[in-house]
């Protein structure tokens, strides 16, 4: 999908093809906030500020996705926007799917998936990637995250390791792109050298 958009008077040509299910002006807000942010742009810069605008607008709005959700929590994280980060990360925390010692969220309407011997269920990749934004969100907050979110983030990341491959890596290329700090191995290697931990 190639479409023109306006941000911050800025005119940029999109090919966007999101894998979340999840095709509104507010994920694609995200999306580029995520790609400014990273740059790293500063908070001030006119676009990233018109641009959380934008997210902090459609965060009152309580019929966000959990997609969407997944996506603005973590461009409020990258922005050291603490609060929304904590209302955003609260209200996805009440929807996650919470099995087998580990943390995950899928889309709504989606159906139970089937337990089979034998058979390693493997989630869609926008289930996948929406998990990763959520723990993207859990670890990046200044100055660290809190013990309580790093034993909460190894629950995601384990979810997240069992969805690889047999070759170790995604069924979708943006999850692959995750950097290795999201790792269950670096979660927990992060959460025993925490200098919070006695």
């Amino acid at each position: 999908k190639t479409e023109d958009k306006k941000l911050g008077g800025v005119n940029i040509h999109l090919c966007f093809s999101p894998q979340g299910g999840v095709d509104n002006e507010v994920s694609l807000t995200a999306y580029i906030a995520i790609a400014l942010l990273e740059i790293p742009l500063p908070v001030t810069h006119s676009v990233v500020r018109n641009a959380l605008f934008c997210l902090e607008t459609a965060t009152d709005e309580k019929v966000n996705h959990v997609y969407t959700k997944a996506l603005m929590a973590y461009t409020f994280a990258l922005a050291g926007k603490e609060e929304k980060r904590k209302a955003l990360l609260g209200s996805l925390e009440k929807e996650a799917v919470k099995k087998d010692g580990s943390v995950h969220w899928q889309r709504p309407g989606k159906e139970p998936e089937v337990d089979l011997p034998y058979y390693r269920y493997r989630a869609p990749s926008a289930e996948v990637e929406m998990t990763a934004y959520v723990l993207l969100a859990y670890l990046t907050t200044q100055p660290a995250p809190s013990q309580e979110e790093l034993s909460f983030a190894s629950l995601i990341a384990k979810w997240i390791s069992s969805q690889q491959n047999p070759n170790g890596g995604f069924s979708s290329t943006q999850v692959s792109c995750f950097p290795p700090a999201t790792s269950h191995t670096n979660v927990r290697r992060w959460e025993v050298s925490d200098p919070q931990v006695g």
